[in-house]
């Protein structure tokens, strides 16, 4: 199967980059993870938040392919557990689908890109460090492979 974070910045601190690596390496060789960073749309006076978000919508757009699972994240999207993510990654792996998980610019994803996603998950109320976001995804996926093989890392 083929995963993609598909994430709005670039230039990370090297804590985060740090992090994200260690959980990578753990993800069997079976789930092919790749990042993608996007660098962000230039701010400028004449550029508002929307302009921004369209700007990085066609940044984002040019690199799904058309058969991806797309799942946007956003404050405002459905919740979900370790457990049911182990559920969706189990029913991916054996469909061997291709899936690609946005994380917007500062600003968030734009309004069409969401109604694009197949699905809009939250990862919490609050608003997080994009960099953190990263971290969290990976750590999640490594979670959810881990439930799915009993592997002890997750306690129930």
């Amino acid at each position: 199967m083929q995963f993609d974070l598909i994430a709005i910045g670039r230039r990370m601190p090297a804590w985060i980059d740090s992090a994200f690596s260690e959980y990578s390496k753990r993800l069997p060789k079976s789930i092919n993870f790749n990042l993608i960073e996007i660098a962000p749309a230039t701010r400028s006076k004449n550029k508002n938040s929307e302009q921004l978000k369209k700007i990085e919508e066609e940044k984002i757009n040019a690199v799904i392919a058309s058969n991806n699972l797309i799942i946007a994240l956003d404050e405002k999207g459905k919740k979900i557990s370790s457990h049911s993510l182990s559920v969706q990654l189990q029913t991916w792996m054996d469909n061997q689908q291709h899936i690609s998980i946005l994380i917007g610019g500062a600003d968030g994803l734009s309004s069409s890109i969401k109604n694009k996603a197949d699905q809009i998950w939250s990862l919490s109320e609050m608003t997080l460090p994009h960099g953190l976001v990263r971290i969290i995804m990976i750590e999640q996926l490594y979670r959810a492979w881990s439930i799915i093989n009993c592997h002890p890392y997750h306690r129930k």
